[in-house]
């Protein structure tokens, strides 16, 4: 209950307060490319039931279909402003919205697509018991991820075989140990990990 408070409190203060920001990231998205200001995808959610995430855009339209996976910085579907909106994390502020709708948590599993996820066991399910999250323990981790998958000679393999199976193993050592000061934490820790990055 105290986490679900935390949550929608401070989802709605964290919009008003950075409204302004927020319409100005709007305007320079619409400036910079063609196509709508946020991006809506359907990910994975609580009890296993999907739900529509919401980002700001920080690709060119149409760009799902080249591949699921961002290999890189640089990869050349992301526009000009979404590099800057992927390295600070800011085209992540639209999911404060998942988050007052009861869809997210500030921190948990990263909801993963439905294509990813029928790659998990039967155990690997029990991180549908919380709520997924914008940053936890293995976001941290793999802060770096588009680059390590640049780096890998076959990314989708490697993200499948390597990526998933360490991430889960996060997300069930977050589930064992989560509690509302662990929460805090993780959120200061993520909150450093962008300002130093």
């Amino acid at each position: 209950m105290l986490k679900r408070t935390f949550d929608f409190v401070f989802s709605i203060l964290g919009l008003i307060v950075l409204l302004p920001f927020l319409l100005i990231i709007c305007l320079l998205i619409k400036i910079d490319s063609k196509g709508p200001i946020l991006f809506k995808q359907k990910r994975v959610g609580k009890h296993n039931i999907d739900f529509t995430i919401y980002k700001f855009r920080t690709m060119r339209i149409q760009s799902d279909k080249k591949g699921l996976l961002t290999i890189g910085n640089n990869d050349s579907r992301i526009t000009k402003i979404g590099y800057f909106l992927r390295r600070y994390k800011i085209d992540e502020f639209p999911q404060l919205i998942n988050i007052i709708k009861g869809d997210m948590s500030f921190v948990g599993p990263r909801p993963e697509l439905r294509y990813y996820v029928n790659f998990y066991n039967k155990s690997d399910m029990e991180i549908y018991r919380v709520r997924p999250g914008i940053t936890g323990l293995a976001s941290l981790k793999y802060r770096n991820e588009v680059e390590l998958l640049k780096q890998a000679a076959d990314p989708e393999t490697f993200f499948i075989e390597t990526i998933i199976p360490d991430k889960l193993k996060f997300n069930k050592e977050y589930i064992k140990k989560s509690n509302f000061f662990f929460d805090l934490k993780l959120i200061a820790l993520t909150i450093i990990k962008v300002i130093t990055k």
